[in-house]
């Protein structure tokens, strides 16, 4: 009996994780509040009345101070880039970067303290509801990592690695972590993205590509840049 309770437990905090993104602490929530970083990692259904559809809608947000930084965005199925629907400019810093609106929707999130990250990926659909009329939101995770590291100071005198690099990951058996392969490089730019100190701009959402003289190419995208290096060999540890 009680093995099913505890198995029915981590089910539905893998529920609440998957649907609403980390779970953080009051003291972590104080400290990015004085910090003045505000991310919100929520996935909302949204109806378009013209199309006569349902989809879904996510924000890009987030940034970090040295101390500690926490990002949360959205890539594709394939975990490639996703075009943003619009860009939004405030005259803070570390907040609101843009917004995402797509059928099936991947979301990334990262939170930094220090040189310890933890990872959140996680898979948002619409799944058809009892009522045949309202759509239901359906997420699972795809990968929870939890107190890796990266011993390098991307917010500082490491900034040149930004965009080639992500923490290392250990079971509680001290075992690696891989991460699956399609979100790799998704991994590097939110990783990037904890590290940006008073981020202003987008690191996986970008602008759709348009060539002059010709049809917008929906598939094609103009994602920002990271700094890039030749990285050898990256040492990590768990905490």
């Amino acid at each position: 009996m009680e093995t099913q309770l505890t198995t029915h437990n981590r089910q539905g905090e893998t529920e609440i994780l998957a649907r609403q993104g980390l779970r953080l602490p009051p003291i972590t929530l104080k400290c990015l509040q004085t910090a003045g970083i505000y991310c919100q990692p929520s996935v909302s259904i949204e109806h378009q009345h013209l199309a006569k559809k349902y989809v879904l809608r996510g924000v890009e947000s987030g940034g970090a101070v040295a101390e500690v930084g926490t990002y949360a965005s959205f890539v594709d199925e394939r975990g490639d880039a996703l075009p943003w629907l619009q860009r939004v400019d405030s005259i803070g810093v570390n907040g609101v970067h843009a917004i995402v609106i797509a059928p099936v929707l991947i979301r990334v999130q990262m939170l930094r303290i220090e040189r310890t990250y933890d990872l959140l990926i996680t898979r948002h659909r619409l799944a058809k509801s009892g009522d045949g009329q309202r759509p239901r939101l359906e997420s699972s995770v795809l990968f929870y990592g939890r107190r890796g590291c990266l011993e390098m100071e991307l917010w500082g005198k490491d900034v040149a690695f930004r965009g080639t690099v992500c923490p290392v990951f250990y079971t509680r058996a001290g075992e690696h972590v891989v991460l699956p392969n399609d979100f790799r490089d998704a991994a590097h730019r939110i990783t990037s993205a904890a590290c940006c100190v008073g981020c202003r701009h987008c690191h996986l959402l970008g602008p759709r590509s348009i060539t002059a003289g010709r049809a917008e190419d929906r598939g094609a995208l103009d994602v920002t840049g990271e700094p890039s290096a030749t990285v050898t060999a990256i040492a990590g540890g768990a905490v």
